[in-house]
């Protein structure tokens, strides 16, 4: 079986061996891990972090994903990408299970905890052609604004207040909904 080839053809750079298992379901998976291993061996995957493969050249968002499972990518990041917020962050910002930070081939990761029924509540979530969950840019404000009620925001004009109302109930939380609404009344929206 030629592994290596079909892995480098599929659309995704970074893999689990589940993921690498569902690939090759007619193959043992002691084979599979074995193979791997050859494969990080002579240079022709990474090895970014145990049980986890990539391709070289992989995508920093899909390893930011698969790390902490479920998690998706928020926060600053998305915030700072869509004009939001100015100040520059080199970090992959996302929310998820439990409060970590990382480094991975001189990239910090970074993961801030919230409840477990936020995370599985995908209104505002978008998951891309390379299978990154994702935060539109009002799920990342909400988030942002739910984990730190203090924080500073350069720019609301790209937010769609509407987006927001069909968010927000997701988070149960009335003191929520009222910094968003004093944040926009005193921004001059309403």
């Amino acid at each position: 079986m030629n592994i290596l080839p079909v892995i480098y053809q599929d659309q995704r750079t970074v893999f689990k061996i589940a993921d690498i298992a569902m690939l090759f379901p007619q193959e043992d998976s002691r084979y599979l891990s074995d193979r791997m291993r050859y494969f990080v061996k002579t240079d022709r995957l990474l090895n970014p972090r145990k049980g986890i493969y990539a391709k070289p050249n992989y995508n920093p968002l899909e390893l930011g994903n698969i790390l902490y499972t479920p998690s998706y990518i928020s926060l600053e990041y998305v915030l700072q990408r869509s004009g939001v917020i100015f100040q520059y962050d080199t970090r992959i910002t996302s929310v998820s299970y439990l409060s970590r930070e990382l480094t991975i081939d001189d990239r910090l990761f970074s993961y801030r905890k919230i409840k477990q029924d936020i995370i599985m509540e995908g209104a505002g979530i978008f998951r891309d052609s390379y299978s990154v969950n994702m935060a539109m840019p009002e799920r990342a404000f909400l988030d942002i604004l739910y984990l730190n009620k203090d924080f500073y925001f350069d720019h609301l004009k790209p937010l769609d207040k509407q987006k927001i109302d069909k968010i927000i109930p997701a988070y149960k939380s009335i003191s929520l909904q009222k910094r968003v609404h004093k944040l926009f009344y005193n921004a001059g929206y309403k």
